[in-house]
């Protein structure tokens, strides 16, 4: 009978298990694929005490308990010595068909874990308590807002439990409520009173430079289109003879500064909006004021668009946008009445609410709105920021 190997302690040492001249412990096995591998350790047991001036680690016990485990439930060892960088690199890559500005949201998540520890730790050692420290740490430390923060554990959480789907790890660290970590310090977008609306669209008629866009921004308030909506319509969706706008497709720039044509998001974003007489008197000054181009621009098929830009390209969001944000500007120059932020969704969630005020029915609201579905809490109160 062979002498069983003991320790410099006099204890036994088990199958795998070994000691090396400096004392430091060491276990050998062979993982899924055939092939050997060791694992080290100071200590044997997790009672042992841990040598002056070395770092803590598992016992080699406690290691080996895990990589039973991990080889009973076919989970891979070392997270398969993926970074949480190359985790997400792999999700992403396996993210097809998606839209420009989704792939724009993926490539910021990876350009953030480049440039952070976070991103270079091997996916097997991320704990619960390590996601939620690296959160924090983005904003309170980086600065970054609560959405954005939002948008960056969007990407982790699910491609984290495509590790766990792979047997690379165990349990998702991304699996918790971000509320529950950081403060969520991003500002709702409020509609404004209806008092408000009609001083703002009365300046903007009014001003000698504004009242250019007039026109649009009372269709904005009146019809509740999304503004990418707004600026896909060409003359033919609108329907002057039923009254009604033909909402089939938005109109984006890409940050390539490419111009692309999007279906709506959902079903329910294909639709007919009812106009008044006042929008559709807007559309026919908007149509009549129209300087034709030398060549009409076309977008995926699409031409006639209603607002072009100087260059004789469609305007897209960021145009309405700055346009909106010069006139709160001027306008809160000369009022001491200060007017809120309002931006082009603020104007489709003022609609929203004017329409949930005066009773309109909710089936009919969240059809008009191009919503999936549609919260009413009350009349004052109403979720409608898709």
């Amino acid at each position: 009978m062979s002498e069983k190997r003991r320790d410099n302690r006099n204890r036994i040492l088990r199958e795998g298990e070994y000691q090396r001249t400096d004392g430091r412990y060491r276990f050998r096995y062979i993982d899924e694929d055939g092939k050997e591998k060791n694992v080290y350790s100071w200590r044997l047991d997790k009672n042992d005490p841990m040598p002056k001036g070395k770092k803590w680690e598992l016992s080699l016990r406690e290691k080996e308990k895990q990589i039973e485990a991990d080889l009973f439930n076919h989970i891979v060892t070392n997270g398969g010595n993926y970074t949480v960088l190359e985790l997400v690199e792999k999700y992403v890559s396996l993210k097809t068909g998606v839209r420009h500005n989704t792939v724009a949201g993926y490539k910021t998540v990876i350009n953030v874990l480049k440039k952070e520890a976070f991103g270079r730790q091997r996916i097997d050692k991320v704990r619960l308590s390590d996601a939620k420290a690296w959160l924090i740490k983005l904003q309170q430390m980086d600065g970054r807002g609560y959405s954005s923060i939002h948008s960056i554990r969007g990407v982790l959480r699910p491609a984290f439990q495509m590790a766990v789907d792979d047997d690379l790890i165990r349990k998702n660290p991304f699996g918790f409520e971000l509320a529950s970590v950081i403060v969520n310090d991003s500002v709702t977008r409020e509609a404004i009173t209806r008092k408000q609306e009609r001083d703002l669209l009365k300046f903007i008629r009014e001003d000698n430079h504004f009242s250019r866009y007039y026109d649009a921004i009372y269709i904005f308030f009146h019809t509740g289109l999304r503004i990418s909506e707004f600026c896909g319509l060409t003359i033919p969706d609108i329907e002057f003879g039923e009254m009604r706008i033909k909402v089939d497709h938005q109109l984006q720039r890409t940050s390539q500064m490419k111009y692309v044509i999007q279906e709506p998001k959902t079903e329910s974003g294909v639709r007919y909006v009812p106009m008044t007489e006042e929008v559709a008197t807007c559309f026919r000054r908007i149509i009549a004021n129209r300087e034709t181009p030398k060549v009409e621009p076309m977008v995926d098929g699409y031409i006639r668009f209603l607002c072009l830009d100087k260059n004789d390209m469609p305007k897209v969001v960021l145009h309405w946008e700055k346009y909106m944000e010069h006139i709160i500007e001027k306008y809160n120059k000369i009022y001491r009445i200060q007017m809120p932020k309002v931006t082009p969704h603020v104007c489709r969630h003022t609609f929203c609410s004017n329409m949930a005020k005066s009773r309109m029915n909710p089936n009919t609201l969240q059809y008009i709105m191009g919503h999936s579905d549609i919260s009413v809490r009350n009349c004052d109160e109403i979720t409608c920021d898709k």
